[in-house]
């Protein structure tokens, strides 16, 4: 099983709350290998109100938070248990497990705050297998030749025809293999 991008229902204004007490239920109860990161969506606007700036915080999704984890029966229990918690986006009911976000709407919200999807300092090295999930070259996989954090690219080896060909895409358009 791979990790994914949930979408949780919180009580609104209760979202930094859940975030603290899902972290911490994640580490007590030794769930850190299911549960990665939980994320309250916010963007930084600067006001300017008689002369003076100010910085504001907004929810982006209030009464939201994203959370980065293996769908398994013990992480779906700790999420939905976890004090301020009202269930998963994407579910059915009835104890049917809630469906992903896609890579290009988790990457929409994340880079919109300044983060990544991936974790580029350790998922992000030469010689890595991915795999291609937007683009002209999709559904292909690849190896990583060069990483171009700057402009968020990566220059990749791709199988095309039976030859080895370098192409360059965006961090955005690619998963772990």
């Amino acid at each position: 099983m791979e990790k994914q991008w949930y979408v949780v229902n919180t009580y609104s204004g209760h979202e930094n709350k859940v975030k603290e007490k899902l972290e911490m239920r994640a580490e007590s109860m030794d769930m850190k290998d299911y549960i990665f990161r939980v994320i309250v969506p916010e963007q930084r606007e600067i006001e300017v109100k008689d002369g003076v700036q100010k910085e504001h915080i907004h929810k982006m999704f209030p009464g939201y938070i994203l959370v980065e984890m293996v769908m398994s029966d013990e992480a779906w229990y700790v999420v939905r248990n976890t004090p301020g918690v009202t269930g998963f986006i994407g579910s059915s009911g009835k104890g049917a497990k809630p469906i992903p976000l896609k890579p290009q709407e988790v990457d929409k919200i994340l880079n919109s705050m300044g983060i990544s999807r991936l974790d580029v300092n350790k998922e992000l090295e030469v010689g890595k297998k991915v795999k291609i999930i937007a683009g002209p070259f999709t559904g292909m996989f690849g190896t990583i030749d060069e990483v171009d954090l700057a402009n968020q690219k990566l220059v990749l080896s791709v199988d095309l025809f039976g030859q080895e060909t370098s192409v360059e895409v965006e961090i955005s358009q690619i998963q772990l293999a």
